[in-house]
């Protein structure tokens, strides 16, 4: 390397290093601040959440709009959310539930909206991540609610109907598949574990790459994972979260058939979220079986000139033939169209339970 080379870096190694200092002044003042905030609650009483979900998707909106790049918005919001966890840590690190085992995209997406901070406690079903919140051993669940590709996730739609809990966020988290394996060549593996769900997304790339390989459904990619780990010609398809706390290469990846393929996770608590200026609310109704009573039960959001940007029917446990529908709506429930348009649902409806109000993912 030349001199002029060298004395060309050096000078700018030595502004890195200099705004870094800059930086880990300011990060240190932002926490002071945080700290001031959870002591001046203290003062007057305040003994609610430390976690504001409203808070936090307004300040990484904010910090969206305004980012001049070169960095990306999707890096500026990683950033921002493990300063956030940090700093919220020093008053009280939050305790996440999960669905289990390690290296789930659960993790991953729990990871990906509380950051490194909190304490993740993975779960065996999701029955016990809903289970450990609702008997206060853990601050909010993480669970996921549909797939891009594969539709409703039936057992937690379920619960939603009958759980305390309230919906206080979401997180929307690409899917990218990856086949794990100790063995290099293809030709070598003749078995796949992997969630049904997986297998499904990536069932035209193994009818094309592994025709002959067994496949097998586990509960989790996580445990495709360890079974992949510790079986010769064996292998798994699973996250990059799975790949790296298992120590398995990857043999191929992005297998998946849909390449825009993303799950839906929700956030959990005791809580509801305030207005954060682009919300969804969240209800379970149903309604009497007979002909235009959906549409009737629907109609006040449409005068309300309320988006409804989801719908979804399930059987309903107690009749036979009878469903309950789930919608998302766009807006608060505080807000005066939302509030005035769910008064006439509940009205109309023979069943009405609001799932709670959140600030729409941020990405």
């Amino acid at each position: 390397m030349s001199n002029d080379i060298q004395h060309a870096l050096a000078g700018v190694r030595a502004e890195i290093d200099r705004i870094d200092g800059e930086l880990l002044q300011l990060l240190n003042q932002r926490a002071r601040c945080a700290q001031q905030v959870g002591e001046i609650k203290a003062a007057f009483g305040d003994a609610g959440f430390i976690y504001r979900p409203e808070r936090e998707a307004q300040v990484l909106r904010r910090l969206q709009d305004e980012n001049p790049g070169p960095l990306l918005n999707e890096n500026i919001s990683f950033f921002f959310r493990e300063v956030m966890s940090a700093c919220l840590s020093l008053e009280q690190p939050l305790s996440i539930a999960f669905l289990g085992p390690w290296g789930t995209f659960s993790e991953s997406a729990a990871s990906k909206h509380f950051g490194h901070a909190a304490r993740l406690l993975p779960q065996a079903s999701i029955d016990e991540v809903f289970q450990e919140v609702e008997a206060g051993r853990a601050h909010y669940a993480v669970v996921p609610v549909e797939n891009s590709t594969e539709g409703a996730i039936g057992r937690t739609m379920d619960l939603l109907l009958a759980t305390p809990l309230q919906i206080c966020g979401e997180v929307v988290l690409r899917i990218h598949q990856n086949l794990l394996s100790q063995e290099s060549a293809l030709e070598s593996i003749k078995k796949v574990y992997s969630h049904a769900q997986s297998l499904a997304q990536c069932h035209t790339w193994l009818n094309r790459m592994l025709p002959g390989a067994q496949r097998i459904s586990v509960a989790s990619n996580a445990q495709a994972a360890q079974l992949a780990a510790s079986e010769a010609g064996a292998a798994a398809i699973a996250g990059e979260a799975a790949a790296a706390r298992y120590g398995l290469p990857k043999q191929a990846e992005n297998i998946e058939d849909e390449p825009n393929n993303t799950t839906r996770f929700l956030v959990l608590g005791r809580q509801d979220a305030g207005v954060s200026g682009r919300d969804k609310t969240s209800l379970i109704m149903s309604t009497p079986n007979r002909t235009g009573a959906l549409h009737a039960l629907l109609s006040p959001l449409t005068a309300a000139g309320v988006s409804m940007c989801r719908l979804e029917s399930r059987p309903a446990r107690n009749a036979l033939w009878e469903y309950v529908f789930y919608v998302d709506i766009e807006g608060h429930r505080e807000t005066p169209e939302v509030k005035a348009a769910l008064e006439k649902l509940a009205a109309n409806a023979a069943f009405l339970k609001i799932l709670g109000s959140y600030p729409f993912a941020v990405f």
